[in-house]
């Protein structure tokens, strides 16, 4: 998940020094362990801010999920279609997500949120008004590009305001209620999907966002990178954006308009000639938004890859299990959101134990590790049907998927030199989220090829077992893609800092 995905990158990228933490609220990370104060009542309002800031995006991305079956009953349409609601909102972000950190870094971190979270408020509105498929899709690309000013730029006010030994500590505060969004989505989708109305979810984020513009307004400075580099590249952003739109396009309308009509293979041509573009653009540009020369690194590559996959497997479990539960198994939202929780709390663990894990094996044994207990819990999964037992094996595929992802980061930087790390992380990153967004879009449609029609897809209990079958033998594919660098045997020790290095 776009928004889920960067955090747990976050987590890693802290390290194990302030792993400690991350369990602590505000009040006790705010005194030592004599009983030292350690932050004044400016240092909590900054790190409140930041914290408002990261749970209202994982939140919300988590909450959509639940919602997407409600949704689509609303406005009568299959709930496959409303697969844009998510790569839709995780394209835009994926192709923005650099380009907001660098705006932060050239035009001040604490105005480049602060429009972020205004962004983020006012279209949560216009989603929660929306009278048709085609506006709320179109409102959640938007607030996409929204969350992308807000995600890479939080942790940053942090950073910046702590220049100290207690940097660790804020940060982890920070990431911790990050993680309780993580938790909450679930349950705070289902509940008000059932008991309230899903606009109201959008409507939830409002407060939140005045709350955290307010004290970033009030209490933090804003702040500046003065090296930074001052190209943005929105023609990159825009470029690769537009190619995988359009191939989306082609791959979700194919089976509509026909695979051989003009209009599938005019998108399909149109998608492939905006990436060869984007490609020109990032070996021409000064400062790419991608550097594509990491991309002859094997090693990285690999990692890469192998940490995508796990990602794109989560995306599919989050959304397709969704609509198993709720239209095949026929539960209510509020009880799936409650089944959800395992899932989220399994992946919040692993990524919590995967900093100190990092200190005594290879990362990229314990990503293979956590590909192959994911790709196994998924395949029981599937042939599961008590729903206690169903939980239990919920929470062992999201301990897994968050093993597979949550040490990406840290695997990849052993490869590569150490004044490319930012350009490595940024890499990774785009990577994760954009693929993630594809393989929504094109698991939609197979879905619906497997189920016969687009009206019986979400419903369709086998169908959906089929399709998370492939996910989970992808994951497997994914283990068994990084045994060469095990077995290689290189030993690659993790550079963990205080920050994640902005890309």
């Amino acid at each position: 998940m776009p928004a889920a995905t960067h955090r747990r990158m976050l987590v890693v990228a802290v390290g194990g020094g302030c792993g400690q933490d991350v369990l602590m609220g505000v009040d006790e990370v705010a005194t030592g362990s004599r009983g030292r104060r350690l932050f004044s009542g400016r240092d909590r309002a900054v790190i409140a801010a930041a914290s408002l800031s990261m749970l209202l995006v994982q939140m919300d991305w988590f909450a959509l999920n639940l919602m997407l079956p409600v949704i689509a009953r609303d406005f009568s349409t299959p709930t496959t279609d409303l697969q844009w609601l998510v790569s839709g909102y995780m394209l835009t972000l994926g192709a923005l997500m650099i380009t907001g950190g660098r705006a932060a870094d050239v035009h001040g971190r604490r105005t480049v949120i602060v429009w972020g979270l205004t962004g983020f408020a006012l279209v949560s509105v216009v989603c929660a008004a929306a009278q048709n498929e085609l506006w709320l899709v179109v409102g959640r690309v938007v607030q996409g590009a929204t969350a992308a000013l807000i995600f890479p730029v939080a942790v940053a006010v942090v950073t910046a305001h702590f220049r100290d030994d207690r940097q660790g500590r804020a940060v982890g505060t920070v990431l911790a209620f990050s993680a309780i969004g993580t938790a909450l989505g679930p349950f705070v989708g289902g509940a008000f999907a059932e008991h309230v109305s899903w606009r109201a979810v959008f409507l939830l984020n409002v407060p939140f966002c005045a709350v955290a513009a307010f004290l970033m307004l009030r209490f933090v400075t804003d702040t500046r990178d003065e090296e930074a580099g001052h190209g943005l590249d929105l023609p990159g952003a825009v470029t690769v954006a537009a190619g995988l739109t359009a191939i989306m396009i082609a791959v979700d309308q194919g089976g509509r308009w026909g695979w051989a009509s003009p209009a599938t293979l005019g998108c399909l041509v149109a998608g492939a000639l905006l990436l060869v573009l984007f490609v020109v653009i990032e070996r021409r540009t000064a400062e790419p938004l991608l550097d594509l020369s990491l991309l002859r690194n094997g090693p990285f590559v690999t990692v890469t890859l192998a940490g995508s996959v796990s990602n794109i497997v989560y995306c599919l479990v989050a959304v397709l299990s969704a609509l198993y539960l709720q239209q095949a198994r026929g539960l209510s939202p509020l009880d799936a959101g409650l089944i959800f929780l395992a899932l989220s709390v399994g992946a919040g663990a692993a990524s919590y134990w995967s900093g100190h894990l990092a200190h005594r094996w290879r990362p990229e044994t314990l990503m293979a590790g956590g590909l192959v207990l994911s790709g196994l819990g998924l395949l029981v999964l599937t042939w599961t049907n008590p729903l206690a037992l169903y939980t239990a094996v919920f929470a062992v595929v999201g301990v897994g998927l968050g093993f597979g992802w949550a040490l990406t980061n840290v695997a990849t930087q052993s490869y590569v030199p150490e004044n490319r790390l930012a350009a490595a992380s940024g890499l990774v990153l785009t990577s994760l989220v954009l693929l993630g967004a594809v393989a929504v879009a094109v698991a939609a449609t197979v879905l619906e090829a497997l189920s016969g029609s687009a009206e019986r897809a979400a419903s369709d209990g086998p169908a959906i077992e089929a399709v998370l079958r492939v996910a989970a033998l992808l994951s497997l594919v994914g283990a068994a893609a990084l045994l060469p660098l095990i077995r290689a045997g290189r030993r690659s020790p993790p550079r963990t800092t205080g920050t994640l290095p902005t890309p």
